[in-house]
Order: C-alpha cells, then structure tokens, then sequence
C-alpha cells in the first residue's frame, strides 16, 4: 500500500529515542524526509545514521522546544535547510514519578510545557505554511492512561488528558484547509527504556515471570504494542489516505482500555 509519503517532509519531535525513533524510520521508509529531533546537536545523529543505512532520508534538526525561545530557533533552523513541513509529528512527551500531596506547583507546570506546550509551539510555528499550502497532517502521541488515570502521576495523566481537546480544538480551527489533526494514545509499547524498567522492577520484586505476567494480564492480546503498531498507525495518518480522519483519539492498547491504568 502506498501511503503518499514519499516527496513529504515530516519532523518527528523526540525522535533520537525510544518510539520517536521508531516511527521517524517507518516514515523513512514510506518516502518521507524525516527530520530526527533531539534537544541538544548530535543528540539525534545516530538514529539519522541508522536510517540513512538502509536507504532513507533523514536530518537532524535541534533546540528546546520545552521554551519558546528553543522551538522558535528550531523552526528557523528546518526552514532555513528544508523550506517546509508537511506532517508534524508531536511525540515528545514524558511521564515523572508523584502523587497528589508530592508533586509541586512546579512539577505540575513543567510537565504541562513538556506535553502539551512543546505541541502547541510547533503548532503554531508549521501550521501557518500547511495552510498556504493546502495540505498537512499534525499527529500528537497521547496515552490510553488519559482514559483511565490513576492514583499515582496526576500531572502526567493530566497534561496527557488535555491533548483530545487539544486536538479537536485545532481540527475545527483548521477546517476546511486540507490539513488534518488526531491523537495516538498508546498503553505500554516494548521499547528498550519500558522493558528495562520492567525487568528492575521484576528484580526488585524477586520473581520475573509474575512481574511480566502482571502487567499483562488485563491486556486482551496478552502483550504489549511494539513500536511498529504505533508506528505504522502514524505513517497512515501521515499520508494522503488518512484525509477523512480528523479529530480522532485512536487507541493502540490491544483493548486494554476498560482495564487497570497504564
């Protein structure tokens, strides 16, 4: 299946790691040019590598998008060396260790600028050339955990919760102009970082197989989403097929959503 990926540029946000990593190179392959985001120069260069080894094109690009001064140089920077963007592909965002009576003010706020604010700057800095154009597509990475919070990280399951409404919102501020906004909200994905936390904490609790099996167990599959089942969602998102879905909250999670938060 052709996607229509291919002459698209598409800027991956938190890219030089874990899923970003994954769903910059499954855009690679479609066609796209695929700018590989990392905060600091170099950051990303090794994934830019991997992908350009087995045929892709991909850059890096750099800078802070956790501050408008950083997303405002990073645009400049993609501007300036490719011209434009034609999908963006939000997926930085982070989930920290609180409660309710230890997360601070600071904590809430920083964690809102890492997973919601970080979007809307790049939102505001690529949709404007999107619409001269008549076509984009704009894809956030959410969590199914915005569904069904839990007690412990309020802060992360509330700034996760405000992307739907997020999305919704820019959907109808930008209908009508060719360009598509949706969500991808994953539960667990089998990155590396996931599995290495899963395997000290099965340390920890002395017994492996009863840790694994108790993350899984309310998951219908039986298993965790790999990189290339979100992956592949957002690449047809990202193409010409996907026109007609817009303002969606698409859940990649095996059915697990009525179950225990992720």
């Amino acid at each position: 299946m052709d996607l229509g990926l291919r002459g698209k540029t598409a800027l991956v946000t938190g890219s030089y790691r874990g899923t970003g990593a994954g769903i910059a190179g499954f855009l690679a392959a479609e066609g796209a040019t695929v700018l590989v985001h990392g905060f600091e120069p170099g950051q990303s260069e090794p994934v830019v590598e991997e992908i350009r080894r087995v045929g892709g094109d991909a850059r890096p690009v750099s800078g802070d998008i956790l501050e408008d001064a950083g997303a405002d140089a990073m645009a400049r920077q993609v501007l300036d060396e490719v011209g434009h963007v034609d999908v963006l592909v939000n997926n930085y965002g982070v989930a920290e260790r609180g409660r309710w009576f230890d997360a601070s003010t600071d904590d809430w706020v920083s964690i809102y600028h890492k997973n919601v604010l970080s979007g809307v700057r790049l939102v505001r800095a690529f949709a404007p050339g999107m619409r001269e154009r008549g076509w984009g597509r704009i894809i956030w990475l959410g969590t199914i955990g915005s569904l069904r919070p839990n007690a412990r990280m309020p802060h992360y399951y509330a700034s996760k919760g405000a992307l739907p409404t997020v999305c919704v919102s820019l959907a109808k501020e930008l209908a009508g102009t060719g360009i598509t906004v949706n969500l991808v909200s994953p539960g667990l994905i089998a990155t590396a970082e996931v599995k290495e936390q899963m395997a000290r904490s099965a340390q920890r609790e002395g017994d492996s197989d009863k840790r694994w099996a108790a993350a899984l167990l309310d998951n219908p599959i039986g298993r965790m989403a790999e990189i290339d089942e979100v992956a592949s969602l957002v690449a047809y998102l990202a193409g010409e097929l996907s026109g007609a879905v817009n303002g969606a909250n698409l859940r990649v999670d095996g059915g697990a959503a009525d179950c225990a938060a992720a």
